[in-house]
């Protein structure tokens, strides 16, 4: 009898085992896209990969993973994230009752399917993300704190704390653990602040590239290359890719001071005008000549030719004297002067 027992007991356990790995291993989607590394609960993931309910995806430092559920709900996990589908309940072939993910930690962007909203709940450390046939990013840090960017539709953020809507598109909340929610405002840099991690939102910020599908959303949010590239420093094919490092930048030389501009040289003085010239004084008309007197008539000759002195009278060629009045040309008296008086006798006198 005993033995029977047990072998009934072993029977119905191996039948208790199978039916529970049967529901384990249901598949409820497949990956679409891989980079580096990412791995399920049975190992690494490739593309075509099945992705079954209740199994944990995790991704290396630089890993990426893109994922399509049964209904065409899009879940692309990024760099170094942990998360578990917790529940996948069926509804028919095209939708589902209820998918439910447990994010633990990462950066994650959701795209809603053909499933009602009020199928869908994403829970983290600081509170629970409900769906309002949405597309949004969030990120769950090491320490529990969750952000989330609408990018589409509508979403909810509940928390110890209470809830917060989110409407417009790149709407922003951020809750912690503790139960402090933000209120929702448009994100902008400063979020990589907040979090403590430049890395955070790589889809935003263009640090990991999604396939088309999910790239596409219309907005970065103004988050366009905000952060540092990911990297995986245990991946042998980007160490391979690296390029060599860089020599330090010279430093720009400083810019010389531009050379001090020379005073204007001073605008010289107006030469003073000159004065006028003084017109000069009309010149004094020449007095006119007086009249010459009228010559007196010459008296009629006496006696002779000349009278009866000759020539000059009785005195010869100057009256009696010579040239030079009875002197020589030295001023001499001397027989010229006397000889002068010759004339008395004359050669032409006039008869007595």
């Amino acid at each position: 009898m005993s033995y029977r027992f047990s072998s009934a007991i072993l029977a119905l356990g191996m039948v208790f085992g199978l039916v529970t790995h049967t529901i384990a291993a249901e598949r409820v989607g497949q990956a679409v896209r891989i980079k580096t590394e990412v791995a399920g609960g049975r190992g690494p993931l490739v593309v075509r990969s099945p992705v079954h309910r209740d199994e944990r995806i995790r991704t290396s430092s630089s890993g990426l993973g893109q994922f399509e559920f049964m209904d065409g709900t899009k879940l692309a996990i990024g760099w170094g994230s942990s998360v578990v589908i917790d529940k996948f309940v069926y509804d028919d072939s095209r939708s589902v009752k209820r998918l439910t993910l447990k994010a633990a930690k990462g950066t994650f962007r959701w795209v809603s399917g053909k499933s009602k909203s009020s199928a869908y709940e994403i829970l983290t450390p600081a509170g629970t993300i409900g769906v309002r046939g949405t597309a949004f990013d969030f990120y769950v840090g090491a320490d529990g704190t969750t952000a989330v960017v609408l990018l589409s539709g509508e979403a909810s953020f509940c928390g110890p704390g209470g809830c917060e809507q989110l409407r417009q598109r790149c709407d922003c909340v951020v809750a912690k653990r503790n139960g402090d929610v933000t209120d929702v405002r448009r994100v902008d840099r400063n979020i990589f602040r907040t979090l403590g991690n430049q890395r955070a939102l790589p889809f935003l910020s263009g640090s990991q590239e999604l396939s088309q599908g999910l790239q596409r959303m219309g907005t970065n949010c103004g988050l366009a290359a905000a952060a540092a590239p990911v990297t995986d420093p245990n991946d042998r094919r980007q160490r391979r890719r690296a390029p060599a490092p860089q020599p330090p930048e010279r430093p720009d030389k400083p810019d010389k001071p531009d050379k001090p501009s020379r005073p204007d040289k001073p605008d010289r003085p107006d030469k003073p005008d000159r004065p006028d010239t003084p017109d000069r004084p009309d010149k004094p008309g020449k007095p006119d000549r007086p009249d010459k007197p009228d010559k007196p008539g010459k008296p009629g000759k006496p006696h002779g030719w000349h009278g009866h002195h000759g020539w000059h009278g009785h005195h010869g060629w100057n009256g009696g004297r010579d040239w030079n009045g009875g002197r020589d040309w030295n001023g001499n008296r001397g027989d010229r002067g006397r000889s002068g008086r010759s004339g008395r006798s004359g050669h032409s006198g006039g008869s007595r």
